[in-house]
């Protein structure tokens, strides 16, 4: 087992890194040339159009490669694959036309319910979360798996507002995920998500910023970022959906935390100010170090460093033994407290501001 997982865990993601990298030339220049491109306006940081296929080639990617060297089990994943296609095929036109956003939440729950039911993937399991017992979802766990996988379509999709942060925040969730499958010896979803990895990876040669790239010549698209939201809800239920799984639940928790922290809090500021909870504004975390002047890349490295440490806090923290009520409680005074200061950003600004003197 372990011979087949050293092969195939460095030998089909080095394949998806490569193909990525090759593909993202010629469809680059076609997505230009048919007027695919994503173009700059009051809310977007970029001066130039840029093509938002970056998802497109990712996922075209892990989905063929995977299923054409027998990482990926089609009777396993199959329903994943149709709900891959209905957000890559929406978000594509999305991108393109602009899709009402009522109709875009219809879909989103559209492809939730082909994860829950035609899937059969539940969150029916939450371990311990209050130190009274285990905690099972019962009879509403069709409706609670719903509500989180489009929780986290959402959430990603409205993290994608900066160079290489959709990216990178999504590549350290998914590393997490595999180095909790290697020591609980699930090889099989290791490998898998080894290819996603590297395509991700590939795609951030693109789209973040370093020393050799003042800005992203390829962006994810709603496409990439959508689908990036739900293949996270799909391992994050299916790594902890009992307490033999690789990763206790409020352990995932800590791990998918970050995107779900920016989400809610954008949520209630909006409604506080009586604002439409999905109408797109500059009120997200990775704003907040924009109008404090960092630089882009420098924030988005922060960002994605902080998304590890919180990883490092829910699965290494029950690897040490903390009570998983303890995990809970200091999730949930986090969240809280991002709310809170959310709920004015200029306060965010300032604690930036404070931490660059």
């Amino acid at each position: 087992m372990f011979e087949y997982l050293s092969l195939s865990i460095f030998t089909f993601p080095v394949l998806a890194f490569l193909l990525v990298l090759t593909l993202v030339m010629p469809f680059r220049k076609l997505a230009r040339i048919f007027g695919i491109v994503d173009a700059p306006d009051e809310r977007k940081q970029h001066g130039k159009a840029v093509p938002p296929i970056g998802g497109l080639i990712i996922f075209a990617v892990f989905m063929i490669l995977g299923a054409v060297s027998g990482i990926i089990d089609l009777q396993k994943y199959w329903s994943l694959y149709v709900a891959l296609i209905v957000l890559l095929v929406s978000g594509a036109i999305d991108d393109q036309f602009s899709i009402n956003a009522k109709i875009k939440f219809v879909i989103h729950i559209l492809a939730a319910c082909l994860i829950a039911f035609m899937g059969n993937v539940q969150a029916a399991y939450l371990g311990d979360l209050f130190g009274f017992g285990v905690v099972w979802t019962g009879v509403i766990s069709y409706p609670f798996t719903i509500i989180a996988i489009v929780l986290l379509i959402n959430a990603m999709n409205l993290m994608d507002g900066m160079d290489g942060l959709a990216g990178g925040v999504s590549l350290v969730i998914f590393l997490w995920f595999m180095v909790a499958s290697i020591f609980a010896g699930w090889f099989s979803y290791a490998n898998v998500l080894g290819i996603l990895i590297a395509c991700i990876a590939a795609f951030l040669v693109f789209n973040m910023r370093n020393p050799w790239r003042r800005k992203a010549s390829l962006f994810l698209g709603d496409a990439g970022s959508m689908s990036l939201g739900l293949c996270i809800a799909w391992f994050a239920v299916l790594l902890a959906r009992n307490d033999a799984a690789p990763i206790e639940p409020i352990a995932v928790a800590w791990i998918i935390g970050f995107p779900i922290f920016d989400t809610c809090a954008q949520f209630y500021r909006r409604i506080r100010a009586g604002l439409d909870p999905f109408a797109p504004d500059r009120g997200h975390f990775h704003h907040h170090f924009i109008k404090a002047g960092f630089p882009v890349r420098w924030a988005a490295v922060i960002i994605i460093a902080i998304v590890a440490l919180m990883g490092g806090i829910g699965y290494g923290g029950i690897a040490m033994g903390v009570p998983p009520v303890v995990l809970t409680a200091l999730w949930i005074a986090l969240l809280l407290a991002h709310m809170f200061v959310s709920s004015k950003p200029e306060r965010y600004v300032d604690l930036i501001k404070k931490f660059m003197r």
